[in-house]
């Protein structure tokens, strides 16, 4: 059964700069992959029904895992719904990933939530992996460098 992970975050960072960092996909492959993965995007088309392809490719093993999704929803600074679907088919189906960022006295409040996921994935690994990728944003988005 495809199960269901939420995370929460504050990001001391303003919301466009974090709501950026997932429409630039130079700065998605800095940040989304987990520790030990690099990313390569394929394709990138930031905005409502844009798609996306990326891979993540382990870099102890050398073996890569590719996706796609479409963009769904698009609200700047604020929202971003969208969704991803697994080259592989022992995993299948869409994950719905949203993200919500709500501006804070000292930052951005950072929610995800991604539905869907399948169960060949354990639910702890992909807690993890987020942790890592969040750290990453933070290192991208936190430092103010004029």
């Amino acid at each position: 059964m495809p199960y269901t992970i939420r995370l929460h975050r504050v990001l001391k960072a303003p919301p466009e700069k974090v709501y950026r960092a997932f429409l630039d996909a130079d700065a998605l492959c800095r940040w989304l992959p987990p520790y030990g993965f690099l990313c390569s995007v394929e394709h990138f088309d930031a905005k409502v029904g844009g798609t996306f392809r990326m891979a993540f490719k382990n870099y102890t093993t050398g073996h890569a895992h590719s996706f796609g999704g479409e963009f769904l929803e698009l609200e700047p600074n604020r929202k971003l719904v969208y969704t991803d679907r697994f080259d592989d088919p022992n995993l299948p189906g869409e994950i719905k990933v949203t993200v919500e960022l709500t501006e804070v006295f000292c930052g951005t409040d950072f929610k995800v939530e991604q539905a869907g996921i399948p169960d060949l994935i354990p639910e702890a690994g992909c807690y993890l992996g987020w942790q890592e990728s969040l750290l990453q944003l933070a290192n991208v988005v936190e430092p103010n460098i004029p």
